[in-house]
């Protein structure tokens, strides 16, 4: 509820009471969605609910006027992203009216719905993913994508390896090692005026809002990272980067989107680091997030 109560702050006082009125439920939140002209929708665990409450275009701006500081230019650049990430982790996802110019969006005007998505961090939830990836060995892991479709929590369980690898584990005699991590849409450190919201362990550097691509070369260029680490990879950029990365002797770990191996085979990008043998090991996080090992080197 501590979570709810962190997003709550940011409503008028007649819409946070409303959304109370679901406060026996409210624990497995996972989303506030509110649209102009329309009621409040709340997702909560697999079920939607609907809270009788038509949200006004003024309350919408005043709304993203409390998440801005009252100072909406200078959040400017994360809106273009089409997204803000608020204290605790927390993201809210903004949709209107797109500006463009030379291609590049310059603003998002006349907001037309924000969808508060709530961070819960799952401490613990890597454990069954470390048995695959970790090189106890040589104390470093395996080059190693984490595979699913979309909504399995891959990202959840990436957050946690990387704090456990980050701060060592006792139990089996891993030391902790120096991660890179390059955080291209602010999921997994949630970087909030420069401090991550979210557990990444005490040996862990952050790049944020920068392409994975250029993020990877910086961190090892700069921070001497034992481990690389990027979610979704898939371009031909990242690719490069990538490459670059185990040429350079760093460990890589990231995530990318499919539901078997065979998705990895059709992706022409992702198909050239499973050719070159670049990847060591990958993980399906199946339909009911259990962990499968469906390709090792090993």
């Amino acid at each position: 509820m501590n979570n709810v109560n962190e997003i709550l702050e940011y409503f008028p006082y007649l819409i946070k009471q409303k959304i109370l009125e679901y406060s026996n439920k409210l624990d497995l939140l996972e989303e506030i969605r509110i649209r102009t002209n329309r009621n409040i929708l709340l997702k909560i665990g697999q079920e939607e609910y609907t809270v009788s409450y038509v949200i006004t275009s003024k309350e919408v701006l005043e709304i993203l006027q409390k998440i801005c500081d009252n100072s909406i230019y200078t959040y400017q650049n994360q809106i273009c992203n089409g997204y803000i990430t608020i204290k605790g982790g927390h993201r809210v996802g903004i949709t209107g009216n797109v500006v463009l110019k030379e291609g590049q969006v310059i603003n998002i005007s006349h907001i037309y719905s924000l969808n508060f998505r709530i961070a819960k961090q799952i401490l613990g939830c890597s454990k069954e993913l470390l048995k695959y990836i970790l090189n106890i060995k040589e104390n470093t892991v395996y080059n190693s994508i984490i595979l699913s479709p979309p909504g399995r929590g891959k990202t959840t369980i990436l957050r946690d390896s990387i704090r456990n690898i980050s701060n060592g584990i006792k139990d089996i005699g891993f030391k902790g090692i120096n991660i890179g991590v390059v955080d291209e849409r602010g999921e997994i450190a949630a970087m909030y005026k420069g401090i991550p919201q979210n557990d990444l362990g005490e040996r862990t550097d952050i790049l944020d809002n920068v392409s994975k691509d250029i993020g990877m070369k910086m961190l090892i260029r700069s921070m001497n990272p034992k481990v690389i680490v990027a979610d979704e990879i898939g371009t031909k950029e990242d690719i490069e980067a990538i490459n670059y990365a185990v040429c350079s002797g760093v460990k890589g770990l990231f995530t990318a989107h499919g539901s078997s191996l065979n998705d990895i085979i059709l992706n022409p990008m992702l198909k050239t680091l499973y050719e070159l043998k670049i990847i060591q090991k990958i993980i399906l996080i199946e339909k009911d997030r259990s962990l499968k090992l469906i390709y090792s080197q090993q």
